[in-house]
């Protein structure tokens, strides 16, 4: 199992992160000296303040000694320094304690002043040990606070007091304090995100960050729950000191560690590049977040409503229910091969939580399987995998102790590793559970579902590997399979899902339907198994949907799954040797939009269908009006209807105005019938709305890409688009292909994220496609040209 403390000395990593926790140590050694000679000074009659040097510093020569302090007086830290966790960006966090000294005030003065002097952020407050005390029964943050509170200088027993008289309020109040404390860190998480899954983290906010161990180490401190274990303090450390590197590498007091700072802190922290970075983090954040849930179950269990003892409670072959967990019976056979998935399996399906001792006994003790699996070891996988979302805690559980990875070699390559693109919201690993626990809900309407399952569980297991990785995801899934005990035409098929599980949803949002080259294309790919095509189409059709929807809402919706349907549908007649059904008919209510003296627009939420008498440029010129009504283009589809007699085109747009309230239709209407008439200047506006677009200083974007696709289509020349999405795009492309004098004869266009796929079936003055090497080369540098 993958490392998320490197030991010291042992390598670059481990000498990194050795320093950076020395240069913590040694400064918080440095800030106690000079804060108590703060105190000192400040408390030594008729001595003036000390200077106002930098903190930390060398202590002054004049210092007054400790014994100059009033009696009854201390300083105490909180929060990061009282825990020795101070970063370079930090806040400091001091209480300074007494018993009613009508001069404290003076005595605060003059320790506080040196401290803003010096520049370091200070929060601060000065209050007797009845007064602290009653805050912190009162203000659940300033209680987390005191009960890391740690005596500097001074009459340190004041401190010690403080300590004891609210921890011991602390524990009196937990049934109350707990649910609490629970409520506040469900909030956090909904509002921040989980750090393991996100691009861009908050390190001490997010779910599975710093402050969840802090929590945990205050939950246990009622006594409720045990204390972080030492995985847990290591996944700690490694998040603290990507923090403290994230400070020295930008100067600046942040959490938030943005893409462009990750390769500076990588270096720092001895990692290779980001992405090892982000793959460490993931990890540590796993572990955090696997511990606190157990803790919140225990918390909950103890500060809930009082309850009956639970007898134990057989919930499957070798697993029983106790305690609202999922624990080995007492005659569990360890030496059973299948006992871990069967438990698992079990776990799952009654919607409860494996027991972490069960866990732990079941990674020491039990067996497991070897290749190839026996069937009951097989049919426990399947069904885990079949018990849907309730699946993804019992794997994680099963992943955090480095069963999985040994259960499944291969999967210690996409284990944590990060996805660099704002479409997909898990780590590989978590997505590919992600898209199984999907495909559960798809199980019945597939002939095969254990081949569903278990190609979901795969097909993006060439991640992390050199080549293209469905290529080698395939050849994995096929070794796999086997290892797994399918039989060869179960892997075969397999090896076909997971090569070809892009093949329905890029064919259909980048290629014409109608095309008879793009159904050929899909019926020849899932050929691969003689016998075995409509099973290879029907599992492709389920694992689409699965994937598109574990990846995120950029890259799945309505629109693309209606579109996946229909192409599955075609290729499914195509197998079956009947006639490809005809394309959709434009039917009534669109062709009644069509006017003789112009345009017509319907916005319904986001979806906007434009008809109007078909000529060339409609499309780009209308996506142009779009853009100037502030309407992002998401996707575009084009319809014509040859058996209308206007010979009326029809536009489908999912558009989504870039902020704000949608545009008024009428508005957009007449601004359509202005530039079909030639009155309205859309370039000049988009070329001004462009300029005037700021790009984040340090976001990087990678250059377009425009491909010439010479055997997608035998009646048009294919042009595909690659770009990052902008106002205008559209309208820059078609007005790059018109000048060449080519007409869209189709369109499929998509945006993903902040990522523009753009596909367009183009045909010359003659109608015919443009085979010349020169026009096509010279049209490919024209779209470039105009993309900037």
């Amino acid at each position: 199992m993958t490392s998320v403390h490197p030991p010291a000395g042992d390598g670059a990593p481990g000498s990194a992160r050795a320093a950076l926790a020395a240069a913590r140590a040694a400064r918080a050694a440095e800030l106690d000296r000079r804060l108590a000679d703060l105190l000192a000074a400040a408390g030594a009659p008729g001595r003036p303040a000390p200077p106002a040097t930098p903190l930390p510093g060398a202590v002054p020569a004049d210092a007054a000694p400790a014994d100059a302090v009033p009696v009854g007086v201390a300083l105490a830290a909180v929060g990061s320094h009282g825990r020795r966790e101070l970063t370079p960006g930090g806040d400091l966090d001091l209480v300074l304690l007494h018993r009613g000294d009508p001069g404290i005030g003076e005595v605060a003065d003059r320790v506080w002043y040196p401290i803003w002097d010096s520049g370091l952020r200070l929060d601060h407050s000065v209050r007797t040990v009845a007064e602290a005390r009653t805050v912190a029964r009162a203000d659940l943050k300033a209680a987390l606070g005191l009960l890391s509170a740690r005596g500097i200088a001074g009459d340190l027993a004041l401190v010690d007091e403080l300590r004891a008289a609210v921890l011991a309020d602390w524990r009196a109040d937990a049934r109350a304090r707990l649910p609490e404390l629970a409520a506040l860190c469900r909030e956090r998480w909904e509002k921040q995100g989980e750090l393991a899954f996100l691009l861009e983290p908050d390190l001490k906010e997010a779910r599975g960050g710093l402050r969840d161990v802090h929590v945990m180490r205050a939950a246990a401190a009622s006594w409720t729950a045990s204390a972080p274990d030492g995985r847990v303090m290591a996944a700690h450390d490694l998040l603290l000191d990507v923090r403290h590197a994230l400070h020295e590498t930008t100067g600046r007091a942040t959490d938030r560690l943005v893409q462009q700072e990750q390769e500076g802190v990588a270096r720092a922290v001895g990692l290779p590049d980001a992405d090892a970075l982000l793959s460490a983090i993931a990890e540590a954040a796993r572990t955090v977040t696997y511990a606190a849930d157990h803790l919140w179950r225990r918390v909950a269990r103890t500060t809930g409503p009082r309850r009956t003892p639970v007898e134990r409670r057989p919930v499957g072959d070798g697993a029983v229910e106790h305690d609202d967990e999922v624990v080995l019976a007492r005659n569990a056979d360890l030496r059973d091969p299948a006992l871990v998935l069967r438990v698992a399996a079990a776990a799952a399906h009654a919607g409860l939580p494996l027991a972490p001792a069960t866990v732990a006994r079941l990674a020491a003790d039990a067996a497991l399987p070897a290749a190839p699996w026996p069937p009951e070891a097989r049919d426990a996988l399947v069904a885990l995998l079949g018990a849907g979302p309730a699946a993804i805690a019992v794997w994680e559980a099963l992943d955090q102790a480095g069963l999985i990875v040994r259960l499944l070699p291969a999967w210690e390559h996409v284990r944590n590793r990060p996805q660099r693109d704002p479409v997909h919201r898990f780590t590989v690993d978590r997505h590919l559970v992600e898209t199984a626990a999907g495909a559960a809900a798809l199980a019945r309407e597939v002939a095969r579902p254990d081949l569903l399952l278990t190609g979901a569980l795969l097909h993006d297991i060439g991640k992390g590997r050199p080549g293209d990785h469905s290529a080698t995801g395939a050849d994995i899934a096929r070794e796999l399979a086997a290892a797994l005990g399918f039989p060869d035409g179960d892997a075969r098929v397999l090896e076909a899902v997971v090569r070809h599980h892009l093949l329905l949803p890029e064919t259909a949002t980048r290629r014409d339907l109608d095309d008879p080259v793009t159904i050929e294309t899909v019926t020849a790919a899932v050929s691969a198994v003689p016998g075995r095509e409509r099973e290879t189409l029907e599992l492709l059709a389920a694992l689409a949907v699965a994937d598109g929807n574990a990846t995120g809402p950029a890259a799945w919706g309505s629109w693309k799954a209606r579109l996946v349907a229909e192409l599955a549908r075609r290729a499914a007649a195509a197998l079956s040797g009947g006639t490809p059904p005809p394309p959709p008919d434009l039917g009534p209510d669109r062709l009644a939009l069509a006017r003789h003296d112009g345009a017509a627009v319907r916005v319904a939420g986001s979806r906007v269908t434009i008809a109007a008498p078909d000529r060339p440029g409609l499309l780009w010129r209308a996506a142009g009006v779009l853009a100037l009504h502030r309407l992002a283009v998401r996707t575009a589809r084009t319809v014509s209807s040859q058996a209308a007699d206007a010979g009326t085109a029809v536009l489908d747009f999912t558009a989504v105005p870039e902020y704000g309230a949608p545009p008024d239709p009428a508005a957009l209407e007449a601004d359509l019938r202005r530039m079909l008439a030639g009155r309205l200047d859309v370039a000049g506006r988009l070329d001004r709305r462009a300029r005037s677009v700021r790009i984040r200083p340090g976001a990087a974007v990678a250059p377009p890409r425009v491909m010439i696709l010479d055997d997608a289509s035998d009646t048009a020349t294919v042009v595909e688009v690659r770009a990052h999405d902008r106002p205008g795009l559209l309208w820059r492309i078609g007005q790059a292909l018109g000048a060449r004098g080519l007409h869209i004869r189709a369109a499929q266009v998509d945006t993903l994220g902040a990522e523009a796929v753009d596909v367009f079936y183009v045909v010359g003055e003659d109608g015919a496609p443009i085979t010349d090497p020169d026009a096509l080369a010279a049209v490919r540098e024209g779209v470039l040209k105009a993309l900037g």
